[in-house]
């Protein structure tokens, strides 16, 4: 298997003949695939989408100061003094534009535009989890390609130890009960190493879905070079309040109390009067000298009993604040035992991690190295399961920087797509 490679080339082989669906052409690098994170994904155009239509409330908030032109009508019939009925039909043709609201419009457009501040962190919160995604879909393919690698290994071992003993069976050189030993070690085996053949294939198929591509599977990976893992990150006291001030999810939840508040405030002002100017037109079945048929003037409208309409609306804007409020309590809490968590991972990984697994590589390497020097003097007539358990050795230092990789990328995501500066690599 190739350690800096990409993948063996006879399962890049396996799998495009096995998969009959469109594969990417070229290698697929991380950088490459990180790339994909604003493309239009079903969770980014749901997030658009909701970023669109908080636009569009506030849009329609702010139309309420727009100008106004109706056109009504009546068909109607009275009785005049002299008993008889006479038809009093009227159309009428009315402008009016309000002037003052006394906070209704003001209220509602500040709240507008703080749902769209929200929308608009979502939307970059929504980026951080796509990158995570896609970079933990990536490093699954390659793992499952060196697990894979491994449980093939195995079972070609123990496909040479199960016909072999055929052999000594039919000789009579081995029992019947210890070759079905064998062979029921064989199959456990082998049933493993199609497990693993299944993950690799639904490994990419997951990738494929994270970088909206389904249906084209990427056969071939290349290695990432993974550079930040060696950045320094700030402690834990330090990384706290930079990230409870400029985390997305935060900020959301931010502007949606701001938004409660404006809300609460417009609500109220419901119980204030109104101001309209309006021009009226009009045109009538039956003549009268106190009728105008054009008029112009302001219309002063002054609530006096409403019932309980404003002071339900308020009471519901109010139990939605605190709701929110609670959320974000809950959400800081949240975002401590994760930062506290990747923070930990990061130094565990680092200080322990790699070294144990350095350790078993090194202690691997020299196993094969011996099981080579046996083979050759023909101590041993195979290499047994040395190289198998050497990839599983590279595998598992492979999985100590992926898991790095994500938690520091995770860390990131948290304080808002970036560190502080004493974070930045040296």
């Amino acid at each position: 298997m190739k350690r800096a490679g990409l993948v063996v080339p006879w399962l890049a082989a396996l799998l495009a003949a096995a998969w009959s669906v469109h594969a990417w052409a070229a290698p697929l690098t991380l950088e490459e695939a990180l790339s994909a994170a604003a493309a239009p994904h079903p969770d980014w155009r749901m997030a658009e989408a909701e970023l669109a239509a908080a636009r569009a409330d506030r849009d329609q908030a702010g139309s309420r100061q727009d100008f106004a032109l109706y056109l009504d009508g009546a068909l109607r019939t009275g009785r005049r003094p002299d008993g008889e009925w006479k038809p009093d039909n009227v159309a009428r043709i009315v402008a009016r534009k309000p002037l003052f609201d006394f906070g209704r419009t003001e209220g509602a457009v500040s709240a507008a535009d703080r749902e769209v501040n929200a929308r608009e962190a979502v939307l970059v919160s929504v980026e951080s989890l796509r990158r995570l995604d896609i970079m933990a879909r990536f490093f699954d393919v390659l793992l499952a390609d060196m697990q894979y690698a491994a449980d093939n290994e195995f079972m070609a071992v123990a496909y040479v130890s199960r016909d072999n003993a055929e052999d000594r069976v039919e000789v009579g050189q081995m029992s019947r009960p210890e070759f079905l030993k064998l062979e029921a070690d064989y199959q456990d085996i082998r049933e493993r190493r199609n497990a693993s053949l299944q993950r690799v294939r639904a490994a990419r198929q997951r990738l494929a879905h994270a970088l909206n591509r389904p249906g084209q599977l990427p056969v071939e990976l290349a290695q990432p070079a993974l550079k930040d893992n060696a950045r320094t990150v700030p402690d834990y006291d330090t990384l706290l309040p930079w990230v409870l001030a400029n985390n997305p999810r935060l900020r959301a939840l931010d502007a949606q109390i701001a938004a409660a508040d404006a809300r609460i405030a417009s609500v109220r002002s419901d119980n204030r009067p109104s101001l309209d100017a309006e021009v009226l037109g009009a045109g009538y079945s039956r003549e009268s000298t106190t009728r105008d048929e054009i008029s112009a003037g302001l219309v002063l409208t002054v609530p006096l009993y409403q019932g309980a309409r404003v002071d339900s609306r308020e009471a519901r804007e109010r139990a939605l604040r605190q709701r929110l409020q609670a959320e974000r309590e809950k959400a800081q809490f949240e975002l401590a035992d994760t930062l506290l968590a990747s923070l930990q991972e990061v130094e565990w990984l680092r200080d322990t991690g790699r070294a144990a697994a350095d350790k078993q590589i090194e202690y691997r390497d020299w196993a094969l190295e011996r099981a080579r020097a046996e083979y050759e003097l023909e101590m041993k007539t195979t290499l047994g399961t040395s190289m198998a358990e050497t990839q599983l050795a590279q595998l598992r230092r492979k999985q100590v920087e992926y898991r790095l990789a994500l938690a520091l990328a995770r860390i990131e995501a948290l304080s808002g797509g970036r560190l502080p500066p004493s974070g930045d690599k040296p």
